[in-house]
C-alpha cells in the first residue's frame, strides 16, 4: 500500500501523522522548516506554539477542558506532550513551549512508520484517487501553496489577523509591586498580577489607544480579525472599560496589600517550568516595537521589564469548510483528500489538534477499508466536526470549542449553568467509556493501540 501523505508538521499535522502511523500504516510527512519559515515561526521544531503557551482550561466542565479529556482517551500525541511538559497555570493547561515541541518532534521523527521529508510543497496530486493525503499546512500556509489551494478549491479564502503577546524576563519584573495569585484562588498561585489604581489605569489606557500600530506591509487591508485574537489596542478602542471587563478584569484577584480587588489587573503567565519567562495574558498586539516597550512599561511592576519577545501579528487563512468538507474532515468532492487544523475553521491549539486527530483516524480508516469514524454532537470533538461541515452555516467564522456547539441535554437540568455543563461533560465521557468498550461505532484499533501502549 502506498504511503499516506501528510503536509505540515504543526499540531494538526503531527497528530494526524501519529494517528495514521499508530494504525500500522506508513506516513510521509512533509514540512518546509527549517529550509523555510513563515514570519511567525522561529523554531526548527515541529508543533511550534507561535502565540500563547496556554492550551486554556484544564477543567472538564469547560468545553475545551472536556475536549482535552476526549483526546486523551483517543491516545492524542499532543495531549501526551502537553501533560509531560506542563507548567503551573492554575486551572489552565500551559506548557513549556520548547519542551512541548521537542517532545512531539522526537515522537514523530522516531516513529518507525513515519518518514519526514523537509521540503516546501507548492501543490499536490488531486487526480489520483488511490493516494490519500492530509493537508494540514495551517493558517500560515506558504504563499505558493495558498495560491494553489485557492485555485484548486474554487472557493475564496477567508482571512483574518492573529496576534501574539509579549514575553518578559522574570528577573526584570518588580516583585514588590506584583503578587502571585490565580483567579478566585483556583489551583497553585501560578500567575503574577500587576495591579492598577484608577489613575494608573487611565494613564495606561490613554497611552495604549494613541500608540502607533505597526504597518502591515504584506497583509490585505480588508482582512478580518478573529474575536479571540483581538489585539489589545483594538479592543481598548471599543471603550474605556472594555479591558476591565476583558483581559484586565480584576475580579477574584484581591491585592494582599489591601485585601481588595484592584481597579484593573494585568496577569503574567509562566512560559516555562523554570519560571524565567512570563507572557502578558490577553495582550496580543501589533503595536510597533518601540511603542510596545513604552506603553507596556506603564504596567505596574513592568516599569523596567526586559522584553524577550515582542508581540507580533501575522496572517491566518481558513477555507470555506461548510461548502468543502464533511464531518470526517474529508473533501466532499475528493474523499481521499483530508484537511486538518486551523485552516478548517477550528480556532485554537487544542481544537486544531483534535481536527488532526480525527482526520488522521479517518485517513487510516479509508486506507484500511473501514467505515469513517464520526463522533456524535454529544462530544466536543464531534460538535466541532459538525460545525465546520454544516452547509447551513452561511457566514462561516473560526470557532473555539464551546458548549453552544454541543447537543443540548435531553431533559432540563436543574442547578444552573455549572450543573448543565457538568451533565454535558459526564454524558460525553460516558460515551467514550462505551466507545472504548467496542460499542457505539467503536474503532477497535484504538482499543488495541491503547492495550499495546
Amino acid at each position: 500500500m502506498n504511503e499516506i501523505f501528510v503536509y505540515g508538521a504543526g499540531l494538526a499535522g503531527c497528530e494526524a501523522a501519529y494517528q495514521i502511523a499508530q494504525r500500522g500504516l506508513k506516513v510521509r510527512l512533509f514540512e518546509m522548516k527549517p529550509q523555510k519559515k513563515s514570519p511567525a515561526h522561529t523554531s526548527d521544531l515541529f508543533a511550534e506554539l507561535v502565540c500563547s503557551n496556554s492550551l486554556r482550561s484544564a477543567q472538564i466542565f469547560n468545553a475545551v477542558g472536556l475536549l482535552k479529556e476526549e483526546m486523551r482517551r483517543l491516545d492524542s500525541l499532543i495531549l501526551k506532550a502537553a501533560d509531560a511538559t506542563r507548567v503551573e497555570a492554575g486551572a489552565s493547561l500551559a506548557v513549556d513551549r520548547t519542551a512541548f515541541s521537542g517532545y512531539i518532534t522526537d515522537a514523530v521523527r522516531s516513529h518507525p512508520n513515519i518518514v519526514v521529508e523537509e521540503k516546501e510543497i507548492t501543490s499536490f496530486d488531486t487526480k489520483d484517487s488511490s493516494r490519500i493525503q492530509v493537508i494540514a499546512t495551517g493558517p500560515l500556509t506558504s504563499p505558493a501553496l495558498s495560491e494553489y489551494l485557492g485555485s484548486f478549491l474554487g472557493h475564496p479564502y477567508l482571512s483574518f489577523f492573529d496576534a501574539s503577546a509579549p514575553i518578559v524576563d522574570a528577573q526584570s519584573i518588580d516583585h514588590d509591586r506584583v503578587y502571585a495569585l490565580s483567579r478566585y484562588g483556583k489551583g497553585e498561585a501560578s500567575y503574577l498580577n500587576c495591579p492598577f489604581s484608577k489613575e494608573e489605569y487611565e494613564i495606561f489606557y490613554d497611552a495604549l489607544i494613541h500608540a502607533e500600530e505597526a504597518k502591515l506591509h504584506d497583509f490585505d487591508r480588508d482582512l478580518k480579525v478573529f474575536e479571540g485574537c483581538m489585539p489589545v489596542e483594538v479592543m481598548a478602542k471599543r471603550g474605556v472599560d472594555t479591558l476591565r471587563f476583558g483581559p484586565m478584569k480584576p475580579v477574584g484577584l484581591p491585592d494582599p496589600k489591601t485585601g481588595r480587588d484592584p481597579y484593573a489587573v494585568v496577569q503574567l503567565r509562566r512560559e516555562n517550568n523554570s519560571m524565567t519567562m512570563y507572557n502578558l495574558v490577553g495582550f496580543q498586539t501589533h503595536l510597533t516595537i518601540p511603542e510596545q516597550k513604552r506603553v507596556f512599561s506603564l504596567i505596574p511592576g513592568l516599569e523596567n521589564a526586559v522584553f524577550l519577545r515582542y508581540g507580533v501579528m501575522h496572517r491566518n487563512t481558513f477555507i470555506d469548510s461548510p461548502r468543502l468538507l464533511t464531518n470526517t474532515y474529508s473533501m466532499r468532492s475528493h474523499p481521499n483528500l483530508f484537511f486538518a487544523g486551523q485552516m478548517t475553521g477550528v480556532e485554537g491549539y487544542v481544537e486544531s489538534a483534535s481536527s488532526g486527530l480525527l482526520a488522521g483516524i479517518n485517513a487510516a480508516h479509508l486506507a484500511l477499508g473501514k467505515e469513517p469514524l464520526v463522533f456524535p454532537q454529544q462530544t466536543v470533538i464531534g460538535s466541532l466536526a459538525a460545525y465546520i461541515s454544516d452547509p447551513n452555516v452561511s457566514d462561516f467564522q473560526p470557532m473555539n470549542a464551546n458548549f453552544g456547539l454541543v447537543a443540548p441535554p435531553e431533559t432540563r437540568i436543574k442547578g444552573g449553568k455549572r450543573a448543565r455543563y457538568d451533565y454535558l461533560a459526564q454524558r460525553a465521557l460516558d460515551y467514550f467509556d462505551r466507545f472504548a468498550q467496542g460499542s457505539d461505532q467503536a474503532d477497535h484499533h484504538i482499543t488495541s493501540d491503547k492495550e499495546q501502549a
